[in-house]
């Protein structure tokens, strides 16, 4: 049985890479992969901190953040579609191009 430190710490591990993902990368697609790599940290931290408790409250914050999650990346898909479709790139320094 692994103590809740291995988790927190993979999960650390995790998010720093979807950071590092984030701020380096120009292309959308990978940009919201490592979103929700983020996101599946979080994730991961809320179930070891449900299980270290022994309650239910981060198993149930994990719904909620998996359904924002589905939603993010249905919309954003579909934004990055809509975009290639008149640009025919998703390239970020190209989406500046949608500010007023």
């Amino acid at each position: 049985m692994l103590s809740i430190n291995a988790y927190l710490i993979l999960s650390a591990i995790l998010f720093a890479i979807g950071t590092i993902g984030v701020l380096t990368r120009r292309n959308a697609i990978v940009i919201f992969m490592c979103v929700e790599m983020m996101l599946n940290a979080v994730n991961l931290t809320f179930i070891a901190f449900s299980k270290y408790l022994g309650n239910l409250d981060g198993q149930i914050f994990v719904f909620f953040v998996m359904t924002v999650a589905a939603a993010e990346a249905a919309v954003g898909l579909a934004l990055m579609i809509a975009f290639f479709k008149n640009r025919e790139s998703i390239d970020v320094e190209d989406m500046n191009l949608l500010k007023w």
